[in-house]
């Protein structure tokens, strides 16, 4: 971990802002909380992620602001939290009066482009072309077959479709592999010659199922059993995505004075879609995190996440402060320059002095909601109401009960949450559901 000696010795470029860098955004899909090479995962390869954490800083208490995808989305996109930016379950669109990073960087002279995953709305006014992306390639669903680009997950409530998209024009790319095209894209985009600075989101839909890869892909891992090597083959293609992106950024000379932010956007998942024979996934890995996507225990929403910018950042850095998803609004537009909107509650911090100057984390307690369940983490302490694990049992689909209904943890001793401290610190765990309790009633207020 770098020490406050370190920031100040390092050379003076480190410690000043260059104006108006480009920005990138690179979010996976179901990615496990420890699944890659630089967060312990040796029997993964993801060498151009690990260099970004190798030149920039890696963030060991990153939260999600949702245990699952269209919450999750909303909340990096407006810097809120998601119930309060209207998407607090999957299967709702982001109204078209929500500010977005885009939106807000475009009238600053930003080019906008998003490559991959929006999941936050298909019809005209709801487009990610509507809210604020200059240009748009990929898909508007939760999930796409890899090959195909259809959905089909709707079944018997709607039949399947055909979903990629170039702006709003309907595109079609049969038999090409959409990792790949999503990182072609990006690392195009990326190197276009211009004079004014740009705002990439790269939002690719691995490792979320189907689980499909290339053979030269899965042939990298034949000696893993087939669940975890086809997931390790879907996150080696989008590690060789994200190479492409540096590749261009170095080649085109922008490297240095471009911003970039990698994270999950929920924890890995049991969900039979993405296991084998209809039987609970395997696959991604959370460990030591109690429970998995949809979950509000850590497993859910503990996603890794990196922040590198070479003219700014200092290299080699873990941090430890909480950060959370929503955070990157208002960091970005305060790096760039641009004012935070003022006409409505931004929820996210600037976190970017948490990687140059070694400051604490602004938040003094983060919170979710996810259908009953309702969480609070407040330093070293999480509170959980009716919980739901998730795993692969049963009766890990139901809320827990009886004593466990309330679940207060000590995370710096006990990050699995394994523990249940309530009858311990009776006081605690009325101060922090008052807190939730209050919360979940404020941000629902719209």
């Amino acid at each position: 971990m770098l020490r406050r000696r370190d920031f100040l010795a390092a050379p003076a470029i480190l410690r000043s802002r260059p104006a108006r860098p480009n920005v990138i955004v690179i979010l996976m899909d179901d990615l496990g909380v420890h699944d890659l090479g630089c967060l312990g995962a040796g029997d993964l390869k993801t060498p151009h992620i690990d260099s970004l954490a190798e030149t920039g800083a890696r963030f060991t208490n990153w939260y999600s602001n949702a245990p699952v995808c269209a919450p999750a989305r909303a909340a990096l996109m407006t810097g809120r939290y998601p119930i309060r930016a209207g998407v607090g379950t999957n299967g709702r669109a982001l109204d078209p009066s929500e500010k977005t990073i885009a939106s807000l960087l475009k009238p600053a002279g930003y080019a906008t482009a998003l490559a991959g995953k929006w999941h936050l709305g298909s019809t005209p006014d709801t487009v990610p072309n509507a809210h604020g992306f200059d240009y748009f390639y990929g898909f508007h669903e939760g999930c796409v077959d890899f090959y195909s680009h259809r959905f089909y997950w709707g079944e018997p409530r709607r039949v399947n479709f055909h979903d990629l998209w170039r702006n709003r024009e309907e595109i079609f790319e049969d038999g090409q592999y959409l990792t790949g095209r999503i990182a072609e894209e990006a690392a195009q985009f990326a190197a276009q010659p211009r004079s004014q600075p740009f705002f990439l989101y790269c939002a690719f839909n691995a490792v979320h199922y189907p689980m499909h890869a290339p053979a030269q892909y899965v042939a990298r891992f034949g000696h893993l059993e087939p669940e975890r090597r086809m997931y390790a083959a879907m996150l080696s293609a989008a590690d060789d995505g994200v190479g492409r992106i540096l590749r261009a950024l170095e080649q085109s000379g922008q490297r240095d004075n471009t911003l970039i932010w990698f994270g999950g956007d929920n924890g890995a998942t049991t969900e039979a879609r993405a296991g084998l024979n209809q039987r609970p996934a395997t696959a991604g890995s959370n460990a030591p995190f109690r429970g998995f996507k949809f979950s509000v225990f850590d497993g859910g929403m503990h996603v890794p996440a990196i922040l590198n910018w070479p003219a700014v950042i200092p290299p080699r850095q873990t941090i430890r402060e909480i950060a959370m998803t929503a955070d990157l609004l208002p960091t970005i537009c305060n790096a760039a320059g641009v004012a935070v909107p003022s006409d409505r509650t931004i929820d996210g911090r600037d976190i970017l002095p948490l990687a140059t100057s070694g400051a604490p984390s602004p938040h003094e307690a983060v919170f979710w909601a996810e259908g009953p369940q309702l969480a609070v983490r407040r330093g070293r302490w999480k509170l959980v109401i009716d919980g739901i694990t998730y795993d692969r049992t049963e009766e890990g689909r139901k809320p827990l009960a009886g004593e466990d209904s309330v679940f207060l943890s000590n995370l710096e001793e006990d990050p699995g949450e394994t523990r249940n401290l309530r009858r311990r610190h009776p006081e605690l765990v009325d101060e922090l559901a008052t807190l939730a309790h209050r919360w979940r009633q404020e941000v629902g207020a719209r």
